[in-house]
């Protein structure tokens, strides 16, 4: 999939762009939203992930930009130490998500 405005490669299904955050236009992949009668999966993303994609599947999940997910992390890990403790559990006990990023012409190359 191919961000609206800076024209990335970005995670098929992604509501927002991994590289400039802005909200992408729905799309019709099967499954992937709640309109389908498909359940949304709290996964980790295996696409856009600073440590292990524990911030970028629950903003996946939540609908929400994940700057925020992240800058929610960075208060927990604050106030004692139980965005840590929480970062690591749900690291070891949510699945990593199925990748989906489809190369573009421009980032194959033939010869």
């Amino acid at each position: 999939m191919i961000c609206s405005s800076c024209h990335k490669d970005i995670a098929i299904g992604s509501r927002f762009c991994y590289n400039c955050g802005a909200k992408q236009p729905e799309s019709g992949a099967p499954g992937l939203s709640p309109e389908t009668g498909a359940h949304k999966k709290l996964m980790r993303s295996s696409t856009d992930k600073k440590i292990a994609g524990v911030a970028a599947g629950l903003a996946d999940y939540f609908d929400v930009d994940v700057t925020i997910i992240r800058v929610v992390w960075l208060l927990l890990i604050f106030c004692a130490g139980t965005g840590v403790l929480a970062y690591f559990i749900l690291w070891i006990v949510l699945p990593v998500a199925p990748g989906g990023i489809v190369p573009t012409s421009a980032s194959m190359t033939t010869t």
